[in-house]
């Protein structure tokens, strides 16, 4: 059983002058791992943030929200307040070191650019990432290229942080009954195969982040991926939007995209 943590970045509201979303991308990252390698995974992770106490003085159950380390300090833990930018940035570089330290997992990643989506709306942008999320997280399981155990007839699961619970039900129920997926020909007509979700089980179950090393692991890897893709100016100045691809290369689902070197599934 392969088990799928998922955070976001971004938004799916609209871009002026249709909505009044800040930004125009939307991100998702999905953390992979194996079920038999979940206890070793968490272990390292466990042993990561007693590093942090000892560097930093961070405790175990403060949440690390990696935006939050860098635009909105006020809303972090104590512990983390009183640092220094300059220290709230190494402990996101440390995190995304200790993720690819962890030859387990693999980072699927997912963009959709909503200035590029006609006709598109809120519940649309949410519904297409999230679908691309689902097909690229079965066909990995069905190609068998996943680090891990290849044991036959693997399933997977999806491990949300907080969002629309009744909404990704919905699309993954969809999903199982009908998938209609479009291939070019020479031509360059379409044609459609309806492929059904076969090996994702039960609905997604929604994790609060304050209570998951896995989540805030997600929710590191999905901030560096959105800053890869549109830094700030304060990543950019520290070269700290490169992360995805100086620290995190190792860990990438290279693929989930064969139109990507990094593996990025852009929509």
């Amino acid at each position: 059983m392969y088990l799928m943590y998922v955070d976001e970045s971004g938004d799916t509201g609209l871009c002026p002058p249709k909505g009044r979303s800040p930004t125009s991308l939307f991100c998702l990252t999905g953390l992979v791992v194996h079920e038999l390698r979940w206890v070793e995974t968490l272990k390292e992770l466990v042993q990561f943030r007693h590093w942090l106490k000892w560097k930093y003085r961070v405790y175990l159950d403060d949440e690390l929200h990696s935006a939050e380390l860098i635009t909105k300090a006020r809303t972090l833990p104590k512990s983390l307040q009183r640092l220094r930018k300059h220290q709230r940035l190494a402990i996101l570089r440390h995190h995304a070191d200790q993720l690819a330290r962890l030859t387990d997992i693999r980072l699927i990643n997912v963009c959709i650019d909503k200035t590029l989506q006609k006709d598109a709306d809120s519940n649309k942008v949410f519904r297409r990432a999230w679908y691309a999320l689902f097909q690229r997280f079965e066909n990995t399981i069905l190609h068998r290229n996943f680090p891990g155990p290849a044991n036959d007839h693997e399933r997977g699961i999806v491990f949300p942080d907080r969002t629309d619970a009744i909404r990704l039900k919905s699309h993954l129920e969809d999903m199982r009954v009908r998938n209609l997926l479009y291939s070019k020909r020479p031509d360059g007509s379409r044609t459609a195969t309806d492929e059904p979700i076969r090996l994702l089980i039960e609905d997604p179950v929604c994790r609060d982040s304050r209570h998951s090393y896995f989540i805030q692991a997600a929710d590191c890897a999905v901030f560096l991926f959105k800053q890869h893709l549109q830094p700030n100016a304060y990543m950019k100045k520290h070269g700290a939007n490169a992360y995805l691809n100086t620290r995190l290369k190792p860990v990438l689902c290279t693929h989930a995209s064969n139109f990507d070197p990094l593996g990025i599934v852009r929509l």
